[in-house]
């Protein structure tokens, strides 16, 4: 009878990898599952030889500091921080020693988690999808797709540290073209109807929606309105564009956990965050649906649809 007490006791305890999220679980299960695929990748599966504890802040901010406080108490191996910049910088604020993997759309450098891309140099690194850095580009094919429109909106999420970097960009871009924007705001699933209606009380021909964790977690509600309200609308994430969406040009955002999930399972194997520089996208893709086109009854361009992956 003492014998598989003994031998449990001499088992050692598995890893915990503390999943730090601002978003909702349901939003993010793909992007959870490509975090599993690339911990696998490493010979980790959860729950065989590691364990995730995960704490949904669910686009609630203030719940991040406690949230990553609780990781440093409990002394887990890894925290994950995802969606957007908040978690990441909640998660650097607990701790300067427990390694932190981190994804996000806004320089890492600026933000101040990383003395540089190549060499972090501190206890955080991670895998930035740059969207912030595509404004131009997005801009550029939302008016090739939408030539009539002479009013943009673009909805942004004020409570956000992304956002205001995000929407100068915007509007930068749009006075290189000469192209009107307004911005509409949504900190919660319940702005939306509001942001829309204030796009709509604008006059707005088209809808550019900022990269942000509350708009990709809740991508079936925000693709819906556009539909509802026919707005030609782009987006960050091709995920948005599979829901219904018209087009997107970003990342591939599942490809970016798999590669953050990989970083977790090398830092687990011994790698210092200090010595693992932040990864970021070799390509971004064009994604078009075609059915939401017809929809909105858009001809797609020729040398857009060359371009681009087509949702049908």
């Amino acid at each position: 009878m003492g014998w598989p007490l003994v031998t449990s006791a001499q088992q050692p305890a598995i890893p915990v990898i503390g999943y730090l999220a601002n978003a909702s679980p349901a939003g993010f299960a793909t992007f959870v599952a490509a975090f599993h695929r690339g911990l696998s990748e490493m010979g980790y599966v959860e729950s065989r030889n590691v364990a995730i504890e995960y704490r949904w802040a669910e686009g609630q901010h203030d719940r991040l500091p406690g949230f990553a406080a609780d990781f440093v108490r409990r002394q887990v191996a890894v925290i994950m921080a995802t969606g957007g910049a908040a978690p990441a910088i909640a998660a650097k604020a607990a701790t300067a020693t427990i390694p932190i993997v981190f994804t996000g759309g806004s320089d890492p450098v600026r933000l101040g988690l990383v003395a540089s891309l190549g060499r972090p140099g501190g206890n955080a690194t991670g895998v930035v999808n740059i969207s912030t850095e595509l404004t131009a580009k997005r801009l550029e094919l939302l008016r090739e797709l939408v030539p009539t429109a002479t009013m943009i909106a673009v909805l942004s999420n004020p409570a956000s540290p992304d956002a205001e970097a995000q929407v100068t960009q915007v509007q930068e871009a749009a006075r290189i073209v000469g192209q009107q924007i307004h911005v509409v705001a949504a900190r919660k699933e319940g702005d939306f109807d509001a942001a829309f209606g204030a796009a709509v009380q604008r006059r707005a021909g088209a809808l550019f929606v900022t990269g942000d964790p509350l708009f990709t977690s809740r991508r079936t509600q925000l693709v819906r309105l556009a539909a509802k309200h026919a707005m030609p609308a782009s987006y960050s994430f091709r995920d948005l564009v599979v829901a219904g969406g018209l087009m997107s040009y970003g990342a591939n955002l599942a490809d970016v956990h798999r590669q953050a999930g990989v970083y977790a399972g090398r830092i687990l194997k011994g790698a210092k965050p200090a010595e693992l520089p932040v990864l970021q996208p070799s390509k971004f893709d064009l994604v078009i649906n075609t059915r939401a086109a017809q929809a909105l009854g858009i001809t797609v361009p020729s040398k857009l649809l060359l371009l681009a992956e087509v949702i049908e």
